[in-house]
């Protein structure tokens, strides 16, 4: 239509798709009359976009039955040549685009690349698919193609496990099912194959498509089918004549593509199919290499096989019991097998048989790629005897004429024989651990539908923060009247544990005061308490152990905060524990004590307290091992010593009786208290909210005890503030917790790096055996360094040293060569020393010293150091 170039003609169809916008009928309306004549139909000078498009766009149906009736014309174009229908195709609209439709719109219109309006109905929303329905109704081309020369039923295909119905409506309405793309050759149903959608690539086959047809670069249908790993779709393609063996430009078969991804039963099948299995791509690789080199055993192991068998056809004089004639009829028949039982009940004896003529007439009528002596050979290899007829249900089997292996039922997962099967190999039995968790369904859920409950909601100060902060509070809550003009935030809700490490105490003390029980466990079964001695968190173990958390509470492992506050090595929270009644010889799930823990920290003032206040160093792990054996692992000699020196001066127990690992029964003081077992279920209750009751103020009852009371006389003049401020730590309070946990930690709590003593002392162990493993290696290099080093040389240091240097650049890596290496260079020891055996895994390393007799050794991975 006409594309307005004047100024007032602009500013006129401007006003109208203002007005189009705000609905406002009478304005357009007027301008219609007293404007330009055909000014609905005008189009704005920069998308070319019209009234009609603006409201189809908007999918405003009132506005489009309105500028219809005003004589807006329903084929309009834009600049880039789209109508209406078209805009409203695109975005769904199916109602705006129905009222166009009745409205006799062309539905063969194109844009300016060619496109008809079905290629604006390509998306996967129902309201697309009903869009190309109203199209296909009213005329639409289901052939269109573009300049470019793609088809719209191939830029379906395309899409096709998206628009999967859409594609099918095509095909039903006439699409041609060998649409090709001029410019790339690849066909409707290459794209199917491609996409993996089964129904259209039979619909296409059915209706004719070319199966054998392949793009610019050679590939087709199956190439495709066999990247994908889609096994019913090359069933499918072999069925109708599909040729297994075509080489593509870059050397590639479809065994090769199946070869890539791994998919064995597509490997199996091409093999089987005539794809030749010597054949090597341009990289000069078979398709067995192929599987080899992407680590698919199974692939490969389906191709050596098929390689097997063909190198025994290959000798001369070999039969080949498969042809590939036979193994079509066989996949055609399967195919087709519903069609090919109704024409064999025509003919059927009663008993499923029907007789050899009538078999051959029928297969004959309805196939061509078999000759009449292929048919006979057929029906006799199924005649049990003369006049016996054939089997129809052993006929779609396929093992009367072909080998088990090479019928379609050979292929999938193979079932279960039942009977008593093979024992398996004996071995070491490996309980599985998996990561233990609480199913969701054990918690109970809110009354407003919220999470569960150990999700706690996380309290703020919000307040005008030019006012008041945490170093200045506001002296009383009326003074903090920020709530009357700030908007509450929205609630957030945080794991319980979460905060508890954190240190949000006013958010645990509004989830405490709301009902949340103070030993509530995450899915993870750890309660606040464990997670704030494992983190070092003294102000919130005191704030939980005055709200009555329970120090023995035990996680799925069996450790109680005790346990976690050894293994982080914090002295302060475990005297806490303790004096709050922790089992001091509590064990874990692995029989293991809170001193075992103290120990693998290699915590000397941790270990020492245990030691002092009667903790059992006795005792037993699953494992055989005692706090000896574990600081022998984990410790250093000073805890070695301390523990040695205990062992000594404990009473040695009589023969042959030895402290077996059973738990300890709990101290208690006065009479003994017997403790029923409770179910699983009760850990995880989370008691009742209790609920105010709330009074009808109505009652006739109530209001008469406030008259009696004299409650009607006097005047409440209290004020309830919105909000009241929680009190936060300033800024002092938090730089003295940062110092104290400098002071338990070490001034590298500051750094993203920092560990924990448990892992800080696992870290520079290991670096240490890296240390003497590197030493081991240059005296094997240096053989001449291995006899002597008295007296000590330090022109040798410059070579040894660099064996030495971390990888890491961390200092502390050079722990071996700062407390034990120095030994050996010391000129008033004259020491000498030999190193005998290798260090290896599960081997002995052995240093021995000439004067000192120093004797460093090492027994396994594990530890066990004297």
């Amino acid at each position: 239509m006409a594309l307005t170039d004047r100024r007032l003609e602009n500013l006129q169809i401007y006003k109208v798709l203002q007005c189009v916008r705000n609905k406002d009928k009478k304005q357009i309306e007027k301008l219609t009359k007293l404007g330009y004549p055909e000014l609905i139909n005008f189009t704005e000078p920069v998308n070319g976009d019209s009234a009609l498009h603006l409201a189809s766009v908007s999918n405003d149906i009132d506005m489009v039955s309105f500028l219809l009736e005003l004589g807006a014309h329903p084929d309009v174009q834009d600049r880039m040549g789209c109508t209406p229908t078209m805009r409203a195709a695109e975005l769904g609209h199916e109602l705006s685009m129905e009222r166009l439709a009745k409205a006799k719109a062309d539905m063969t219109l194109v844009d300016n690349e060619g496109k008809g309006i079905l290629f604006y109905c390509i998306l996967p929303t129902k309201r697309h698919y009903r869009c190309t329905l109203i199209a296909l109704e009213h005329g639409a081309d289901v052939n269109n193609v573009t300049y470019e020369g793609k088809p719209v039923f191939l830029r379906a295909c395309e899409e096709a496990h998206d628009v999967k119905d859409i594609c099918l409506t095509l095909l039903e309405k006439g699409a041609n099912p060998n649409a090709i793309n001029s410019s790339t050759g690849r066909t409707a149903l290459m794209e199917a194959s491609r996409e993996g959608v089964l129904e259209l690539v039979r619909g296409i086959l059915e209706r004719g498509g070319e199966v054998n047809a392949f793009d610019n670069e050679r590939h087709h249908a199956a190439h495709f089918a066999a990247k994908g790993g889609y096994f019913d779709i090359l069933k499918l393609l072999f069925a109708y004549h599909g040729d297994m063996g075509l080489i593509a430009m870059n050397g590639n078969t479809p065994l090769h593509y199946a070869a890539m991804g791994g998919f064995a039963d597509c490997c199996k099948y091409i093999a089987q199919r005539g794809c030749d299995l010597k054949w090597k791509n341009l990289q000069h690789k078979t398709p067995r290499m192929v599987a080899k080199d992407g680590g698919f055993k199974a692939a490969s192991k389906e191709i050596r096989k098929a390689e097997r068998i063909a190198n025994k056809l290959a000798k001369p004089g070999a039969k080949n019991p498969n042809p590939l004639w036979a193994l079509r009829l066989h996949d055609w028949s399967v195919e087709h097998e519903t069609f090919l039982r109704e024409a064999f009940s025509f003919v059927d004896r009663g008993d499923g048989t029907v007789s050899k003529e009538d078999f051959i007439l029928t297969l004959e009528e309805r196939q061509e790629f078999l000759d009449t002596e292929q048919l006979v050979s057929i029906a006799q290899l199924h005649e049990k005897s003369r006049g016996g007829g054939v089997n129809i249900n052993d006929f779609f089997k396929g093992t009367r004429y072909l080998n088990k292996n090479f019928v379609l039922g050979s292929y999938g997962p193979k079932k279960k024989k039942k009977g008593i099967g093979k024992r398996g190999k004996k071995g070491k039995f490996v309980l599985p651990l998996p990561i233990c968790t609480i199913p969701e369904n054990a918690f109970p859920v809110r009354k407003d539908g919220g999470p569960p409950y150990y999700m706690i909601e996380t309290y703020k100060n919000v307040t005008d923060c030019t006012r008041f902060n945490r170093d200045h509070p506001p002296e009383h809550p009326i003074q903090d009247d920020s709530a009357w003009y700030i908007d509450d935030s929205v609630k957030v809700f945080a794991n319980i544990n979460f905060v508890t490490k954190a240190g949000d105490l006013a958010s645990l003390k509004k989830a405490f005061e709301s009902g949340i029980p103070v030993d509530m466990k995450d899915q993870y079964y750890k309660t606040p308490l464990m997670t704030a001695c494992a983190s070092g968190n003294t102000d919130a173990v005191k704030f939980l152990l005055e709200k009555g958390a329970n120090v023995n509470a035990t996680d799925n492992f069996l450790w109680t905060p005790l346990h976690f506050a050894c293994h982080a090595g914090q002295q302060d929270i475990v005297e806490l524990l303790v004096k709050s009644g922790a089992l001091i010889d509590a064990a874990s799930i692995n029989n293991s004590t809170p001193l075992s823990r103290a120990i693998e920290s290699c915590r000397l003032d941790t270990v020492k307290y245990l030691l002092d206040i009667g903790a059992k160093f006795q005792m037993e792990n699953r494992r055989g091992h005692a706090a000896m054996d574990i600081a022998r692992a984990y410790a250093d000699y000073r805890i070695m010593e301390l523990i040695k020196e205990k062992v000594d001066n404990s009473p040695k127990p009589a023969d042959n009786q030895k402290l077996k690992s059973k738990a300890p029964k709990p101290k208690t003081e006065g009479p003994d208290i017997k403790k029923e077992e409770e179910p699983l279920s009760s850990f995880y209750t989370v008691p009742e909210i209790l609920e105010e009751k709330t009074i009808v103020k109505d009652n006739v009852v109530y209001l008469n005890s406030l008259i009696t009371s004299g409650y009607t006389k006097k005047v409440d003049i209290t004020f309830v503030p919105r909000r009241i401020w929680s009190p936060e730590p300033t800024t002092a309070d938090l730089i003295r917790r940062r110092e104290l946990l400098r002071e338990k930690l070490t001034y590298e709590v500051d750094f993203e790096d920092f560990m924990m003593p448990f892992q800080r002392n696992i870290t520079e162990r290991a670096r240490a055996i890296e240390a003497t493993f590197k030493m081991s290696l240059y005296l094997e290099l240096h053989p001449e360094q291995w006899h002597c080093l008295c007296p000590p040389q330090p022109k040798l240091l410059p070579e040894i040293l660099p064996w030495f240097q971390p990888s890491s650049g961390d200092p502390r890596s050079e722990l071996w060569l700062h407390h034990i290496f120095p030994l050996f260079l010391q000129p008033q020891n004259e020491i000498s020393f030999f190193f005998i055996g290798n260090i290896w895994m599960n081997k002995k390393l052995s240093w021995y010293a000439w004067k000192e007799r120093v004797w460093w050794e090492e027994q396994d991975f594990e530890g066990n150091i004297h």
